[in-house]
């Protein structure tokens, strides 16, 4: 079965351009589109989506607070941040309010398609730029805590912050799926924390892996 997608973005060439790459997929599919998120948490109700794919810069209601609002209602569904921005107080904002993923709209075709796939089998993906700069943001803090991780549990950390996917960590720790979710739940409740983003952000700020 084809995994459902809606895509918020007010431009039209870029709405267009995505829902004709999606159509082309045998695995995904588009099944709204959107020019402003104005109304985000009723279209999610309406097109039931496997997957959100938010523009940030929008009229009247914009990315970040249209992700805010779904993750609010909707927090287990991927929201998957796409932008032609890659400053810093973007970034962590749109992380802050749940995405589970930042792309760079120049990203290619076949690379955007994949983290997509990432996002929907419980990656956080981040354009490559984007990734090292929240590195580089994080290496800098100081702020050290023990959460009091397992050493399998930091090994499961280490592997989600390196962009593995809950089966390739499964594959990589020979464990079954079910006992790496369990750990990841773990780890979550832990770290106090409600995704993949947020997991991968507090463990490179606070040199947990």
């Amino acid at each position: 079965m084809k995994k459902r997608i809606i895509l918020f973005d007010d431009d039209e060439a870029r709405r267009d351009s995505l829902s004709l790459l999606l159509s082309m997929c045998a695995d995904l599919t588009c099944v709204g589109i959107f020019e402003t998120a104005e109304h985000a948490v009723q279209h999610v109700e309406v097109c039931k989506p496997d997957l959100v794919l938010m523009d940030l810069d929008m009229p009247i209601v914009n990315g970040i607070q249209g992700t805010k609002a779904i993750k609010e209602k909707f927090p287990k569904i991927p929201i998957i941040v796409q932008t032609i921005f890659d400053d810093e107080p973007n970034i962590f904002e749109a992380i802050k309010a749940g995405a589970n993923g930042y792309i760079l709209k120049s990203t290619s075709p076949e690379k955007f398609l994949n983290m997509l796939r990432d996002a929907l089998d419980g990656g956080a993906p981040m354009s490559g730029v984007i990734a090292g700069k929240v590195l580089a943001y994080f290496k800098n803090q100081n702020n050290l805590i023990d959460y009091k991780l397992s050493e399998r549990e930091k090994g499961i950390l280490k592997l989600l912050v390196d962009g593995h996917s809950y089966k390739m960590i499964a594959t990589k720790s020979n464990i079954s799926y079910y006992t790496v979710c369990n750990h990841i739940k773990n780890i979550y409740d832990k770290l106090h924390v409600k995704s993949a983003t947020e997991a991968v952000g507090l463990a490179l700020k606070n040199g947990i892996v």
